[in-house]
């Protein structure tokens, strides 16, 4: 099953955009590649800012805000099978395909960007991590 655990955002200000998740959300930098774009992780979640490059404008769209978002999938050829059938195309691939961060970008029938990945982004988990007792017992209290 495809989980949601990738989202990237292109920013003005990388470094101080990166400060103010770290500072309001508690997220910790998982990884990082200078001026370019920070990963930041809630422990399940990756946020992917990247800086915005007018110079540049195919890398990002010439667009500030999010920019795509991402799913692990359990393997590429069944979840390119749906989604080629559910009318997505293919864009392209990004990364060392042996790496973390390696992703394969789609369009859905609307033109979305999104991405599928095996291994998935720095900081985020395939799973979500297992409830604490507290957690599941206010879970089971709602449904």
């Amino acid at each position: 099953m495809a989980k949601l655990r990738h989202v990237a955002m292109v920013v003005k200000e990388l470094d101080t955009t990166a400060a103010f998740y770290e500072k309001v959300f508690e997220m910790k930098r998982a990884f990082e590649v200078k001026g370019t774009v920070v990963y930041l992780s809630d422990g399940v979640m990756n946020l992917a800012l990247i800086q915005e490059r007018p110079e540049s404008s195919s890398a990002t769209g010439g667009k500030l805000g999010v920019h795509h978002f991402g799913f692990t999938v359990e393997d590429f050829k069944a979840a390119e099978e749906t989604l080629t059938k559910a009318g997505a195309t293919y864009a392209f691939d990004l990364g060392n395909p042996d790496g973390m961060n390696y992703e394969r970008k789609w369009k859905d029938p609307e033109g979305y960007l999104f991405d599928i990945s095996v291994k998935g982004w720095y900081g985020a988990l395939n799973d979500a991590a297992p409830a604490t007792a507290k957690e599941k017992e206010k879970a089971d209290a709602v449904s």
